[in-house]
């Protein structure tokens, strides 16, 4: 046994199975233009691989240091964000949002019919912390998921009030505000559907705080972990790093989606996304879920207690249940089978019903097809890099985890 399989408990032969793997079924063919991929286990790199290219047009290699659009990897930073307000007793996971944006109390809920039509009742409850740290506060993305558009009558009012839409200005207490106009779209705590409601975390870091979320986020998290890369954009001098987001045609071939010459990512936004606004490298995100994997402290930097982190990606679902029984909606950045939710997270609850290796592993992914996991049990973290639109065109996700747990050798 060699020296890193020692440290790590994987088998480095096996583990190269990823490279292979990779290159013969997405770089060869041309499925992707390039990814990372980083594996480490007890706390030491068992892989770290650069394939094809981060810019086709410009013929630019994948370097290590690549930055990468990483959209909703945002949200379990952003999560983590707010539940350090919590640690701190600002709230409580079951106190209202209300408590801080005042207009939350007048939130309605859709029943039936639309525009002029539409009939609305009271909420039952109000809507929590955990609602929205969870993705079950009845929020919906308003019609703004890649590939998916209006899927329901209550999208049109996100679309005519402009929440989230592009070239907006809105504060954060504007986008609450809005927000409120909006019917729910089920009543709050009783189903899932992925929504704006990690925007409305990051909205509550910053209005809770009394700090803007991009230096909240830099103050609390980037800097102690030494996340040097990880921001809302890609700064001038690190902008021959940034790499080229696809997309596939018609005819199955890569097509450019997002140039990082002129990507809306080279400048500062007005409105930062705690949903899914972040560029930053694989290096980066590993030293967050490493992160994760000590309980909230990494380099002698806490920024979570290890029991709040516990609670976060223990399953919330009401009654234990997955996602297949209480989500709602036609996109994601997970699978529902033996998948539970947690406070930022989905959760592996059932390796036989999800079909895969691993259970109690917590993760979440990007529209650019990025991945994570943590896996507690196995003490394990991986972090997928790549530029590809949207999510969910290849299970990266499955195909690596079959990969990397059949090399577990202890």
């Amino acid at each position: 046994m060699d020296a890193q399989s020692q440290w790590t408990g994987l088998d480095a032969g096996r583990l190269e199975r990823i490279t292979d793997h990779i290159e013969r079924n997405y770089i060869g063919p041309a499925k992707i233009a390039g990814c990372q991929v980083a594996v480490a286990r007890h706390g030491h790199i068992a892989y770290l691989k650069s394939f094809g290219m981060m810019d086709i047009e410009r013929n630019k290699p994948t370097r290590d240091d690549t930055i990468y659009r990483i959209y909703s990897m945002t949200k379990p930073i952003t999560s983590v964000a707010l539940m350090t307000l919590y640690e701190q007793g600002y709230f409580q996971l079951n106190d209202p949002v209300s408590r801080y944006v005042p207009s939350w109390k007048n939130h309605r809920v859709w029943v039936s019919g639309e525009g002029a039509d539409m009939v609305t009742e009271a909420p039952g409850r109000p809507i929590t912390f955990r609602d929205v740290l969870s993705h079950m506060a009845g929020l919906t993305y308003g019609g703004g998921l890649p590939g998916v558009g209006v899927q329901h009558p209550i999208d049109n009012i996100y679309r005519t009030l402009r929440i989230r839409s592009s070239g907006t200005t809105d504060t954060m207490m504007e986008f609450m505000d809005k927000l409120a106009q909006v019917p729910l779209r089920y009543q709050p705590g009783q189903a899932w559907m992925y929504s704006l409601a990690t925007d409305v975390c990051g909205a509550l870091v910053e209005i809770i705080s009394g700090k803007p979320l991009a230096q909240y986020l830099q103050d609390v998290i980037f800097g102690p972990l030494g996340m040097v890369d990880t921001a809302f954009y890609v700064a001038a001098d690190k902008q021959d790093r940034f790499a080229a987001n696809y997309e596939r045609g018609p005819d199955k071939k890569l097509k450019l989606l997002d140039d990082p010459a002129t990507s809306s990512f080279i400048k500062e936004p007005a409105f930062k996304s705690g949903g899914g606004g972040l560029t930053g490298t694989t290096a980066d995100y590993m030293r967050f879920c490493e992160m994760l994997r000590r309980g909230g402290e990494l380099d002698g930097h806490r920024i979570l207690g290890p029991r709040t982190l516990e609670i976060m990606h223990m399953n919330h679902l009401p009654g234990g249940k997955d996602l297949t029984q209480v989500a709602i909606g036609g996109f994601s950045e997970t699978a529902n089978e033996g998948v539970g939710f947690g406070l930022g997270f989905a959760s592996t609850m059932d390796q036989v019903a999800t079909g895969g290796l691993g259970t109690g592993d917590y993760y979440w992914g990007g529209a650019a097809s990025t991945i994570f996991w943590v896996d507690p049990k196995e003490d394990l973290t991986l972090v997928f890099m790549t530029q590809l639109m949207p999510s969910g065109t290849f299970n990266f996700r499955g195909q690596l985890k079959s990969l990397v747990y059949s090399a577990i050798i202890d």
